[in-house]
């Protein structure tokens, strides 16, 4: 069984990096940690980067969006490895470990460089967080009230041998969604 998406991946680079120095750091990445290219949701960054073409590149080629956070937001995530150089060109001092945390989840690979390049610098860094999917993949509990809230009241559960949950969830939302 495979796992859900669920793989964000945090990205900074420099002005001009090419979307193949980004999208090789990013397959070199998860084929080190054992993930899936296709469990990627998202690539994330600083929102002076977001236009980015390498970046936006990488993202069309691995067929997601790229999620853009100001600088003042990144800041204020803790990271393992923040760096006084990036403050002083993004203002945060992290870019791919913050944009991949900052909506919580499990860094699975912290921060990483490509190959330094002419100048002996690294031109793009990647890290990934694993976003918890519980959440997104059930109904949000049925709550009482004169009207429904959720799809779950609105739509109650069947009663059939595959169904599963409390009876009196199943009685409150037959109840609610009567009165529609």
């Amino acid at each position: 069984m495979t796992s859900p998406a669920s793989l964000v991946v945090g990205v900074g680079a420099r002005r001009g990096a090419p979307a193949d120095e980004v999208l090789e750091l990013i397959a070199a990445t998860l084929r080190t940690a054992g993930l899936d290219a296709a469990e990627v949701v998202e690539l994330a960054t600083v929102d002076s980067k977001a236009d980015e073409p390498g970046i936006v590149g990488a993202a069309a080629g691995l067929g997601v969006p790229v999620r853009a956070h100001r600088a003042r937001e990144l800041a204020r995530v803790r990271v393992p490895h923040p760096s006084g150089t990036v403050r002083d060109a993004t203002g945060t001092p992290s870019v791919a470990e913050a944009a991949a945390l900052i909506g919580g989840g499990e860094l699975l690979v912290p921060k990483r460089k490509s190959a330094p390049g002419a100048g002996g610098i690294s031109s793009v860094t990647c890290a990934v967080v694993r976003r918890p999917v519980a959440e997104s993949m059930s109904a949000p509990p049925v709550t009482y009230g004169p009207e429904p809230f959720t799809m779950a009241a609105m739509n109650p559960p069947r009663r059939t041998s595959t169904s599963a949950g409390p009876t009196c969830a199943t009685t409150v939302t037959r109840r609610y969604a009567a009165t529609i």
